[in-house]
């Protein structure tokens, strides 16, 4: 008699979340890749090279707008939702909404959750308005020991 195995493959993991009411369509951005949502949000898993995990994340979890999943982006003062073509702030409720989709998807694809993840919504990209135009810094500023040596 044929045992089952432990770890699943990817499209045994895939079959896992269709019972689970996730609905899955191909990712047409993504070569291999399948769109998972339910109940309004999205990522886009791959197959995994990793024994340990059958699917990998090629879109992390967000919210679908206009048929694309929405990167949260952490603005400092607000989330805000991004697309290609758009930007909306993020509600509380939508933040929950990415929040528990994320949590589930991670659970049934065997993904590691983090702690930091498990207590609310991690966003994809920080852009805090205050840090603008530091990474484009000039000139290296001088060491007091190459100053020393030009004398």
């Amino acid at each position: 008699m044929a045992r089952k195995s432990r770890n699943p493959n990817f499209d045994q993991t895939l079959e896992t979340l269709r019972a689970h009411g996730f609905d899955r369509t191909p990712a047409a951005a993504i070569p291999g890749g399948v769109l998972v949502s339910k109940q309004g949000a999205a990522a886009v898993l791959v197959a995994a090279p990793s024994p340990e995990s059958p699917a990998a994340f090629a879109v992390r979890p967000g919210l679908l707008v206009q048929g694309e999943v929405a990167r949260l982006l952490d603005r400092g003062y607000q989330k805000f939702l991004k697309t290609s073509q758009s930007e909306l702030p993020a509600s509380a409720r939508q933040l929950q909404s990415i929040h528990l989709f994320s949590e589930e998807l991670r659970q049934l694809v065997g993904a590691v959750s983090l702690y930091n993840e498990s207590l609310g919504t991690t966003s994809d990209l920080y852009a805090y308005d205050r840090l603008q135009g530091r990474e484009a810094e000039s000139d290296a500023p001088v060491r007091p020991c190459e100053a020393a040596r030009e004398h």
